[in-house]
């Protein structure tokens, strides 16, 4: 398994690494995804290290709490082999300050995840998402205290738009404060918009992606094809319409094409869509989940070899997107404001 530096830290992560999102199936949303118990989480951690992946992602809100908690016990006996990352932010609670990044939801987050973690760090700490409605000097002194009390190694961020992660790295400047080393981003060959400027960014910051669903939300398994109904397995069904939306005729465009390129690489699908990510410039990690054995040793394949040149042009011009302004505009000042990859 190839490692590679996560932005400009010196912590080194796995190409890929496991999402812990189907540990538990606590609710009816994440029972879509899969609801591995302990022994099946366990297998699949040990899977997992066999192939040299040891980072494994996961959140407070995964199943309210259950996929941490089923963490802890696949990793248990084994934690110094282990990179745990989790996220906070997300609603986890009724009470009013039982969400945000405030100073104490965050603190009470944190230890509520080690808990459940079973472990006195975290390697990896993500704010879910971005809070709006308090100062991010708050935020980031308090995950200045975090790191400073031994309970946090690395901060990193999920889901935040280029001027939230711009500011909050600014403030850290400010102040002495650590950074955020990593971002976790949606992106896949159905979903590039993360190119138009988060990208940029984190080629100019050193900010590490890490790359979430980056099978488009379920949509390049290999098993939508065009003139087909959706599987009657696929999660789809019950979450099409909380993810990433994609036209219909886009997406078979874009599967034809990876088609093409898994016949000429006597891949998989997923495995051509999984390789043609681990090129494009930021990527730390891909989070790759797997609801089983199978599932999760075809998306380790992934890894260990390379598309050709003409193969990922080929995936690149059909899953080309129309950027929205300004990107358009600045694009065609590519002389001296050029994308960071080609369109």
């Amino acid at each position: 398994m190839e490692f590679r530096q996560l932005g400009r830290s010196g912590l080194k992560v796995p190409a890929l690494s496991f999402g812990t999102g189907t540990f538990g199936g606590g609710t009816e949303f994440f029972r879509a995804w899969g609801s591995s118990d302990v022994a099946e989480a366990t297998r699949l951690v040990s899977i997992c290290l066999e192939a040299g992946v040891n980072l494994f992602d996961t959140a407070d809100v995964y199943s309210n709490g259950l996929s941490e908690e089923i963490l802890g016990k696949a990793v248990e006996g084994r934690r110094q082999d282990v990179l745990l990352s989790t996220k906070t932010t997300f609603r986890l609670g009724k009470a009013p300050n039982d969400v945000g990044s405030s100073r104490h939801h965050l603190i009470q987050a944190c230890e509520a995840s080690l808990r459940r973690l079973g472990t006195d760090y975290i390697d990896i700490y993500h704010l879910h998402g971005f809070d709006a409605l308090t100062p991010v000097e708050e935020v980031l002194s308090t995950l200045n205290h975090l790191v400073e009390n031994g309970k946090v190694r690395y901060i990193a961020c999920s889901n935040f738009s280029g001027w939230h992660l711009m500011k909050s790295l600014a403030v850290s400047d400010r102040y002495g404060w650590p950074r955020y080393v990593g971002h976790q981003v949606y992106y896949s060959l159905v979903g590039r918009e993360y190119e138009w400027e988060l990208m940029p960014l984190a080629l100019d910051q050193g900010v590490g992606a890490l790359i979430w669903s980056p099978l488009g939300w379920g949509r390049l398994t290999g098993k939508i094809r065009r003139g087909q109904p959706l599987p009657a397995s696929s999660r789809l069904h019950q979450t099409s319409d909380q993810g990433p939306q994609v036209g219909d005729e886009h997406l078979y465009e874009v599967v034809d094409a990876l088609e093409q390129v898994a016949k000429e690489t006597e891949k998989s699908v997923p495995q051509v869509a999984l390789n043609w990510l681990l090129q494009r410039p930021t990527i730390s990690s891909i989070i790759i989940g797997a609801r089983n054995e199978e599932q999760l040793r075809q998306n380790l394949a992934a890894e260990g070899w390379t598309l050709s040149p003409a193969q990922i042009a080929a995936l690149d011009l059909a899953s080309q997107q129309e950027p929205i302004y300004p990107y358009w505009h600045q694009w065609q000042f590519a002389e001296r404001n050029p994308p960071p990859v080609p369109h």
